[in-house]
């Protein structure tokens, strides 16, 4: 569960990373099939995820334009400023074979993404993370196209992960398993959150990953609010201190890994909490298996910890789906009564957070598998006490 901090960016740019053309060809194959069964005419994705997704392009988000064209009924097209011609066609767009179209600083982008989609009251999907003046733009070079989120077609692709995904979280996770097995040495009383941070910031980028994506030091009462930021609080002897970092590795899947520390022995009352805690991760990890509700498996933590009467006490959903996205669909909430497939990827991380005394949570990223569930976490998942 990730926390945004002022370490910035580790390592420089995400790199493409090793991208099998033919699953690429395989997913834009299946985008233009299942845009045409939803409606849509066309599909335009701009830099992120869902555009590294169908063509393993990491294109740069700015200002600049650069966009996927997929027409549910012809090739898809790939639109990019000039200056990012060469990037584009050495990325594996150029290994896919894609037209690429080349705009200079004085023409209309938006006009030459028109004029590949063809019908001007076409049903356009726009990716889910365009930038909101791209979307205007898009709008006045279409005003007759109806705009639908793609959405509707990506997220349901990208939350069935194939085999080569699961095995690229397996290494994301081994690679933040070994960032956690370093994270005691790094404790002493007197050290600063931010101090800490930044040394488990440096570990992330030693142990394989190409990006920090956030880093979260909580310590003593700071570990009662889910998402704190690092500060320069001193650790003191006899605190809880919560751990949840993640970053992303060369081929752009991410890690996220929480795990609780205590400075010292822990205070009488902590024990009981973090006993609970344990209990409902082991149990909702426990529960996962095709055909069981994300809904459900958020129950079962929820029912344990409210059985040992700290309910209250755990205050956010249960996980998130993690791929190309540290948070993606599915979410393991209450309400969200989708059946769990072999192949989804997610988080399964309850809390209790004590307001001005401390906090905990156990965080693992666990597959679905066909008959049930595999974590890619293999730490210690029982309180650590750092003498």
């Amino acid at each position: 569960m990730p926390a945004f901090h002022s370490f910035g960016t580790y390592g420089g740019s995400v790199t493409s990373g090793s991208v099998d053309v033919n699953d690429l060809r395989a997913r834009l194959l299946r985008a233009r099939a299942e845009a045409q069964e939803a409606g849509l005419d066309a599909l335009v994705i701009s830099p992120g995820p869902d555009l590294r997704y169908l063509t393993g392009y990491d294109a740069i988000a700015m200002e600049r334009l650069t966009a996927l064209v997929v027409p549910s009924d012809d090739e898809p097209h790939v639109v990019v400023p000039a200056l990012e011609a060469p990037a584009a066609s050495v990325s594996p767009i150029g290994a896919l074979g894609l037209p690429i179209s080349t705009w200079s600083e004085t023409d209309d982008p938006y006009a030459l993404v028109a004029a590949i989609i063809g019908s001007s009251k076409a049903v356009v999907g726009i990716d889910n993370h365009m930038w909101a003046e791209k979307v205007l733009r898009l709008r006045e070079a279409m005003p007759m196209a109806q705009q639908r989120l793609a959405g509707v077609v990506l997220n349901s692709m990208r939350m069935r992960k194939s085999a080569g995904e699961v095995e690229a979280l397996r290494l994301a996770g081994a690679a933040i398993d070994r960032v956690h097995a370093r994270v005691p040495g790094l404790f002493r009383a007197g050290r600063t959150e931010r101090e800490i941070g930044r040394d488990i910031a440096d570990a992330i980028i030693q142990e394989g990953h190409v990006r920090v994506d956030f880093v979260i030091v909580a310590s003593g009462p700071n570990g009662a609010s889910p998402h704190a930021e690092v500060s320069d609080r001193v650790l003191h002897p006899g605190e809880p201190v919560v751990v949840d970092i993640g970053g992303t590795m060369p081929d752009g899947y991410c890690s996220d890994e929480t795990r609780t520390y205590c400075l010292g022995e822990p205070p009488d009352d902590f024990l009981t909490p973090y006993t609970a805690l344990l209990q409902a991760q082991q149990a909702a990890v426990r529960s996962v298996r095709p055909g069981v509700t994300c809904a459900s498996v958020d129950a079962v933590a929820r029912e344990v910890l409210s059985a040992a009467g700290f309910g209250d006490y755990f205050i956010h959903r249960t996980g998130h789906g993690i791929g190309l996205e540290t948070h993606e669909e599915p979410y393991i909430v209450s309400g969200n009564e989708r059946a769990l497939e072999p192949g989804f990827a997610f988080s399964i991380e309850p809390g209790v957070y004590l307001p001005g005394r401390y906090g905990a949570r156990i965080e693992d990223i666990v597959v679905c598998t066909d008959t049930g569930v595999e974590s890619m976490n293999e730490r210690p998942r029982e309180l650590l006490v750092v003498e």
